[in-house]
């Protein structure tokens, strides 16, 4: 290959491994987007929107959050889009992408995001528009084949190194600036166990001896403050850089359920390779069409100075992202502007040492207390019985139960959609049942639903009643037996009776 480094390689996995990124985030909204947002879901779109028109106006609401769903987001819309998305992220997995199709799934996306609430509201979906936008500018406008003639823009390929420092660099600070368990190293004494979403793995991890854990922290500076900073170095660092870079993502892929956010992360770490990295690794008939498009490869000023205009615009949003990462009050996970462009990252600045869980119970007996048969529903990913093992979910992701994690370590006042749910789950809505992986009560809707807190932990490994978990109960109840008669689930018995 040409001396200079080439990235026609690296063009080819970043946008191939952006589409697998792609079709998971949209399956997942296929599965889920009706029960939780759709026109029945346990907070409708129709009623976010018409709140943000309100108040703001139809036309700044859609400068706000830019949305396809302004137009129409009946349930059956909301299906279109996201099979559209599928459809098209498969097309970019078998190998062609131009800019035009990049941008699409990349407005489709932002709709689901812009509407979804607190349901959309983690870091690794402005993280995925954000790189979703930059890939769009690593290709042609409309040639969509994997070798064209049009080399990918170094410009852009420089962006997506400065996502990588960005991401990395901020999810260190944050944590340095955040617990002290991981100043002091013993952050994975804990995470393992009271990450959202164990895996089949993490009890394995948690249980591995102290040392190994707290080299573990040691190993997370080095791929988050470190090595970051050498994604602009010379051609070995900025390999060195991204392998550590990959490598912590791996280990966190085997050691939890973090949705798709790991995945996504290794997608702007393909930047630090060129051609010749990937030449010793990937199979040699594809290294030679990579080969004979830099000998044929063509020059388009247009698509240059696309190029440069990208690069200027993200230079000039990443000013406020940049103050942010220096700041002592950093914030982590947030957008400072209506597209998505140019955010801010972070994850796990604090660790908590405790692992609580809410279980959605039911009862078919008249009196609803403590000496009932009460049934819990059990989650797809949570824990819920103590024999059975941690399931793996990621790169999918199961929006009630991280949303479910968070409301473990909160009230009920600050999740009112969980007296939706409770009052769905009383009418055996198949919607809410099938946020769940089990229905205790197929026959017939239970008589009262409660929900009760509890403090999970890992069970030693090779105890005698081969557990996984134990737990014990925390207070009264989280939310109290209700019937489907009961007031307090006013909005949800209207929802149930149209």
């Amino acid at each position: 290959m040409d001396q200079r480094p080439t990235y026609w390689l690296t063009r080819w996995l970043i946008l191939r491994c952006l589409g697998v990124v792609y079709a998971v985030a949209f399956l997942v909204t296929i599965r889920q987007v009706i029960p939780l947002i759709g026109a029945d879901g346990l907070l409708p779109v129709d009623t976010y929107l018409q709140r943000i028109s309100d108040a703001l106006g139809p036309t700044t609401g859609f400068i706000r959050l830019p949305s396809l769903f302004w137009i129409g987001h009946s349930d059956a819309t909301l299906l279109v889009a996201a099979w559209i998305g599928v459809i098209l992220s498969c097309v970019v997995i078998a190998g062609y992408a131009n800019a035009i199709m990049l941008l699409v799934l990349w407005f489709l996306y932002m709709s689901f995001v812009n509407v979804g609430q607190e349901w959309y509201s983690y870091g690794w979906e402005i993280q995925l528009l954000e790189t979703g936008f930059l890939a769009a500018f690593l290709c042609p406008l409309v040639d969509a084949r994997p070798f064209s003639r049009r080399p990918p823009p170094i410009q852009i390929i420089v962006l997506f190194r400065w996502l990588i420092f960005r991401i990395m660099l901020g999810a260190g600070l944050i944590k340095l600036r955040g617990d002290e368990v991981w100043r002091n190293s013993t952050a994975l004494y804990y995470h393992f166990e009271t990450q959202p979403i164990p895996g089949p793995l993490s009890r394995w991890f948690h249980f591995l001896p102290r040392w190994i854990l707290r080299s573990g922290v040691w190993f997370n500076w080095l791929a988050e403050l470190i090595a970051p900073w050498f994604a602009f170095g010379p051609r070995i660092a900025r390999h060195v850089a991204g392998v550590i870079i990959i490598l912590l993502q791996i280990t966190l892929i085997l050691s939890g359920n973090l949705s798709f956010l790991n995945w996504l992360t290794i997608v702007p770490a393909l930047a630090c390779f060129d051609d010749g990295f990937w030449s010793g690794i990937m199979p040699r008939a594809l290294v030679r069409r990579a080969t004979a498009a830099v000998e044929n490869a063509e020059s388009y000023r247009p698509m240059e100075i696309v190029a440069w205009i990208i690069t200027g615009i993200i230079g000039f949003l990443s000013i406020q992202p940049a103050v942010n990462m220096l700041s002592p009050q950093q914030i982590m996970n947030t957008s400072f502007d209506p597209l998505n462009l140019v955010n801010t990252y972070g994850a796990f600045g604090s660790v908590g040492k405790e692992r609580m869980n809410v279980v959605f119970e039911g009862t078919m007996d008249s009196i609803p207390d403590d000496k009932a048969n009460w049934k819990a529903y059990p989650y797809k990913g949570l824990p819920v019985a103590l024999d059975k093992p941690s399931p793996q979910i990621a790169p999918y992701q199961l929006r009630l139960d991280w949303e479910m994690w968070f409301a473990a370590m909160s009230t009920p006042d600050e999740y009112p959609w969980t007296l939706t749910l409770v009052g769905r789950l009383l009418h055996n809505d198949p919607g809410a049942v099938g946020l769940f992986a089990d229905n205790p009560f197929p026959g017939r809707p239970p008589r009262f639903i409660r929900c009760i807190l509890y403090r999970y932990k890992f069970a030693p490994p090779g105890n005698k009643e081969h557990l996984w978990w134990t737990r014990e109960r925390i207070g009264d109840t989280w939310l109290p037996a209700m019937s489907a008669d009961d007031p307090r689930l006013g909005p949800a018995r209207s929802a149930m009776s149209r």
